[in-house]
């Protein structure tokens, strides 16, 4: 008679749900810091005529980038 241990591969495919949800939260992290970055590299090219057509001043750049500006 053969037995065989089937709650071995449930610790290594945990292992490995784990190591991908670091590796999501990681390109995560990298995808959102290129979209501020792009973001203000974007709003600072535009002359203040250009912002204020928008509703924006150049100090109001940083709080569009970290989300915390108010329309």
């Amino acid at each position: 008679m053969a037995a065989f241990d089937t709650r071995a591969g449930y610790v290594s495919s945990s292992f490995y749900g784990r190591v991908g949800a670091v590796l999501a939260n990681i390109y995560s992290a990298i995808v959102g810091w290129n979209d501020a970055r792009m973001t203000r590299k974007t709003l600072s090219s535009l002359s203040d005529r250009e912002l204020d057509d928008i509703g924006l001043v150049r100090g109001d750049i940083d709080l569009v980038v970290a989300g915390r500006h108010r329309s």
